[in-house]
């Protein structure tokens, strides 16, 4: 359930709401909206809460939350969020541009990647350290090698860090490198791994698993949050249909449709849910006209030398076609591509959420 304070309740006031909750053994959040803030109540739902709840001074209402996840649902807070860590913003009104290698192979490769990325547009850059993939002969990633190389990209150019993690021994290494932690869609149901992520302080990029739904990918999310972490990113990256013409289906029909049930941000990935290069660019400009609040997508020095992913990846005169593409799709929509704005943003440097 969920506490909705009164507009002018104090700090002492909500903080005696969340006391209350975590005395009865359910979990609080304290959920800052534009109007007012909201406590969520997560655990087993007694009447008796409910009613001593209700009695506190600087409540207006105790409400019962009906979706299966708690603290993504926009019961909880009907305006949507916005994230923003380093140079990257995304989420209500915000495009972000998270764009870079599939995986980090070279200083060369990397450096050149963040150069042009950032020059064409870019407000992320993305690039793993660590890679799953399906062959064991495959390239597995540079690991602490490749985390040294973003920072240095980082340093450089000044965009924010988005690379996968993999395991939950992995968390506290790869986050002293990285502004955002992405778990992929191998992971989206590993829930150890994102309790453990839940647990940090930094922004949290969950993919859909190929074939997961809806709600399981909100209640992925929801594990992430409720371990206290409110910096959730949701991304769309394809499902496994019986179509065979690209990599994966891309539905993006999960833009409105997750914006009509969570308050988090959606980004698309056009690179994996199409798997060819030649229709990265359509995808990502339609993804912005259905709403996206941001995309990922693969950029490579030279695809065709690719140690992963290569056949989706686009070079860098491709990704200056299609950011400016996407930015007159943007336009058309109110929207536009840009680095994050600190002025109206007050938190902690490592991310934060924020309601604009």
């Amino acid at each position: 359930m969920i506490v909705v304070m009164n507009i002018d309740a104090t700090k002492e006031q909500i903080e005696d709401v969340a006391r209350r909750v975590e005395g009865f053994g359910l979990r609080s959040q304290v959920i800052t909206g534009e109007e007012r803030s909201v406590v969520a109540a997560v655990g087993e739902r007694r009447e008796e809460y409910k009613q001593s709840l209700e009695t506190c001074p600087g409540v207006a209402q105790v409400v019962p939350i009906l979706a299966p996840y708690k603290i993504a649902s926009r019961e909880v807070k009907p305006e949507r969020t916005r994230i923003k860590t380093g140079s990257l913003s995304l989420g209500n009104g915000h495009l972000g541009m998270i764009a870079g290698p599939c995986s980090v192979e070279s200083e060369e490769q990397l450096l050149s990647a963040a150069r042009a990325v950032k020059q064409f547009g870019a407000t992320a850059l993305r690039g793993g350290a660590y890679k799953p993939r399906t062959s064991p002969y495959s390239f597995q990633g540079m690991k602490e090698d490749g985390l040294k190389l973003l920072a240095a990209a980082r340093d450089e150019t000044g965009l924010a860090i988005v690379t996968e993690v993999v395991t939950p021994e992995d968390v506290p290494l790869v986050a002293q490198y990285a502004d955002v932690l992405q778990i992929g869609a191998r992971n989206m149901q590993n829930y150890r791994l994102l309790e453990v992520a839940g647990e940090t302080d930094k922004v949290v990029l969950l993919k859909r698993g190929p074939s997961a739904t809806m709600d399981e990918l909100l209640l992925a999310a929801e594990y992430i949050l409720s371990a206290g972490n409110p910096n959730v990113i949701l991304c769309e990256r394809g499902i496994r249909t019986f179509e065979s013409h690209t990599r994966f289906t891309l539905p993006l029909a999960s833009v409105p449709y997750l914006h009509a049930k969570t308050h988090l941000p959606v980004v698309i990935d056009p690179s994996h849910g199409t798997g060819h290069t030649y229709l990265v660019p359509s995808m990502a400009a339609a993804a912005v006209a259905a709403g996206a609040d941001g995309l990922i997508v693969e950029v490579h020095p030279d695809p065709s030398c690719a140690m992963s992913d290569g056949y989706q990846s686009l070079d860098f005169a491709q990704f200056q076609e299609m950011m400016e593409l996407c930015q007159r799709v943007a336009n058309a929509v109110d929207k536009s591509f840009g680095a994050a704005d600190t002025a109206a943003v007050n938190g902690s440097a490592n991310g934060e959420t924020v309601s604009t």
